[in-house]
Parts: structure tokens; sequence; C-alpha cells
């Protein structure tokens, strides 16, 4: 009942359900050309380096994260996400184009320019959402965000891969172009009052690491950025190291998807509960406790038993989330407006990075070390990171207290 109540007045509020309904309809198309670009490539060109350069295409543009985040500083966010939107469509359309190996590189371009606009897209969609909700309902928005990402990542990939065996890559493409259609429709009945923003001071440069310089002077975002990537770089050497754990269990390589869809469930069920959870915890609190509980999975990984395996995978998706939600409700609740953009880039730079060196670092050692020592040892470090930050000063902001604005959302 708890949960249901704050659920529905998170849904009741006209711009926040529209916000929400744009996230899930361009989650949807996003995760299913995910799946379909890399066996585009792999059919196209029989190469499993070059399809696994598809998610490196899309991961790259995050390097640069504080520079596209201060363009969501710069122009109002409402028109901006319009506009990526209704760009992104037009350039997915431009794949029906790619029938043959000599024309990747428009696929490759394409998936880079996605990258790019993803950056942009979400670090203004942070801003205009943190304009848009009740600052005591974030929690339960970028919970239920969660929810729907996950979601989707559920539903997505086998709908995109039968639209792919039925029409191709160039399917897919058309159906991630009709969702950002449908998204910027969405943007476009969103109600949301911005302030003009003001004109740029200094220069470029100044302005780009103007976020960066408040991200780290903060005393209580630092520790929990920091924290989000400790916790990327322990999830990516894990997940590096899942096939592995699926053959020390005795199951052929497609008994992975089974431990997506339990990690997936996981996340699921903790984004419908992470609005109440910060109003009783605070930030800082919610991301240990979800740090510990993915240390704790990781570690059980080791374990060769098939129940084991599922039960880890399903405290992994309910952990690792937990650090996600509340370093971004804290950065909302913690910056202003007109930094808001920037200082959001910034942040899903420090924290989203790591993952990338995490996957690369488990598929180097998994060989020489094994996945059973590496499993440990992640989770060794992950317990160390949840205990540095229970013990890291105050929350960016103080937990809503449990009376009218607190009790009566839980």
């Amino acid at each position: 009942m708890t949960t249901n109540w704050t659920v529905s007045r998170v849904l009741r509020d006209r711009d926040a359900a529209l916000s929400l309904a744009a996230v899930v309809v361009s989650g949807f198309g996003t995760s299913a050309l995910w799946l379909a670009s890399g066996v585009w490539v792999k059919d196209l060109t029989g190469s499993d380096g070059l399809a696994a350069l598809c998610m490196a295409a899309m991961w790259a543009p995050t390097l640069a994260g504080p520079l596209l985040g201060t363009l969501a500083d710069r122009v109002p966010r409402a028109p901006l996400l319009i506009g990526v939107s209704v760009l992104m469509g037009a350039l997915l359309l431009t794949l029906l184009t790619v029938d043959a190996p000599g024309d990747l590189w428009l696929l490759f371009v394409v998936l880079a320019v996605y990258g790019a606009a993803g950056t942009v897209h979400d670090a203004a969609e942070s801003a205009l959402v943190a304009a848009a909700v009740d600052g005591r309902l974030l929690g339960d928005f970028n919970g239920l965000r969660t929810t729907a990402t996950e979601g989707m990542k559920l539903l997505a990939p086998p709908a995109g891969a039968g639209l792919y065996a039925a029409y191709g890559g160039s399917g897919v493409a058309v159906l991630d172009a009709v969702t950002f259609a449908v998204a910027a429709g969405l943007y476009g009945l969103l109600r949301v009052r911005e302030e003009r923003p003001a004109p740029p001071v200094g220069g470029r440069r100044a302005r780009t690491a103007e976020g960066a310089r408040y991200l780290w002077s903060h005393p209580g975002l630092r520790p929990l950025v920091l924290a989000g990537g400790a916790t990327m770089l322990g999830a990516g050497l894990s997940g590096a190291l899942l096939y592995a754990v699926v053959d020390d269990l005795g199951r052929s390589p497609e008994y992975a998807g089974v431990l997506y869809a339990a990690q997936g469930a996981g996340s699921v069920a903790v984004g419908l509960l992470s609005g109440p959870g910060l109003r009783r915890l605070g930030e800082r609190r919610f991301a240990a406790y979800g740090i510990a509980l993915t240390a704790g999975a990781v570690a059980l990984r080791a374990v060769p038993s098939e129940p084991v395996a599922l039960v880890s995978g399903a405290a992994v998706g309910a952990g690792l989330p937990a650090v996600l939600i509340a370093t971004l409700t804290a950065v909302q609740r913690g910056t202003p407006g007109p930094l808001l953009g920037r200082v959001t880039a910034t942040a899903n730079t420090l924290v989203f990075t790591p993952n990338v060196l995490g996957l690369t670092a488990g598929a180097a050692l998994v060989e020489p070390l094994g996945h059973r020592p590496l499993l440990i040892t992640a989770g060794a470090a992950l317990t160390a990171t949840a205990a540095a930050l229970l013990q890291r000063g105050p929350d960016p902001l103080p937990a809503e207290p449990e009376s009218r604005s607190g009790a009566d959302l839980a």
C-alpha cells in the first residue's frame, strides 16, 4: 500500500507522468537497437570484434560528458529534448541504406552520435525533471524510471530480436525512430516553466569545468559519486565473469539470459521501493546499503550453485541501482538549476566510465586468475566501499522528515 500510494502520487503529476512515459518509449527503442546493432554487424561481417565495437561506439561519448552537459545548461531543456529526439529519429532512418559490410561505417557513426545525444538527453532530462517534479518525489520518480528502464531491458531485446529476424536491422532502426518521434511528442506536451538560461560568463573551458568544480567541492555529492564509480567498476568486473560463472554451473552460455532476467527482476523491485527508502534513510545510507548488498551478491557468485546464482543475480539487480538512484536524486536536490546539466553529465561520466574499465579488466584477468578469486576480491572491495561511504559525512540534503512532507508521501 505504501509503495502503491507513492507511485500514484508520481503518476498523478501530469509532467512527471509524461516524462516517465517518454523514458519508457525511448528506452524500449534503445534496448532493441542495443541488441540488434551487434547482431547486424556480426551477420554482415562474421566478426565478433566488430560486433563488440557497437557498444563501444555508444559508450565512448560518455567520456565527453562535462562538455556535452554544458549544452543542457545553455538552452531551455524541454525544446532541447524535443530537438534531440527529432534529430535521432531522422538519423536512424539513414540506416535503411545499410545492407553490406562497406556500409557499416554509417552504422558506427550513427551509434556514436546516438551515444553523444544520449549524454545530452540524460543531462537535460535530469534538469527538467528536477524543475517539474516536487522535490519530495524525486526519489520516487527516479525509482520508477529505473523500474521502467529495467522492464524495457527485459521486454525490448526479445522484441528487437523478433523484428530483426523478420525485417533485418533496418526494421529495428525504424522502430527506434518511431519511439523517438513519440518521445518528442510527449516532451512537447510538458508544461514546465523554465527560466531563460543566463548569458554565458567566461570562456567555454571554464563553463565546462564549472560543473566538475561544483561536484568535487560538494561534501555530500563527491563521496556518493566516487562510491558510485567504485561500485560500477566492481559491477563491470563481475559482469565480465558472468559466462565463466555459467560455465562453472555446467550450463550452456544461453543460461546467462536467465541470470540477466533475475537481475532485471531485482532492479524492477528496488525501483518501486526507492522513494520510501530514500526518505527514511537519506541518499548516503540508502546507497551504502545497496553497495553492501551488491558486495555480498558478487562474492556469492563464486559458489557453483544454481539457486545461489539466481539469488545473487536478483540481489545484484536490487543493490546496484540503489547507488545510481541515490546519486542522481542527490545531484538533482543538491545542485542549482543553472548548473544541473553540467553536474549531471559530469557525475554520469565519473560513475559509468569505470564500468567499461571493469569489463575490460575482467575480460583480461579471467583466464589467468580464474573467476572465483576475482569475484571474492570484487566483493571485498565493494564491502570496503560501502563501509567508507557510511563514514563519509552528511547527506547532500537532510532526509525528508517523517511528517507532513515525508510520511504522507510514504
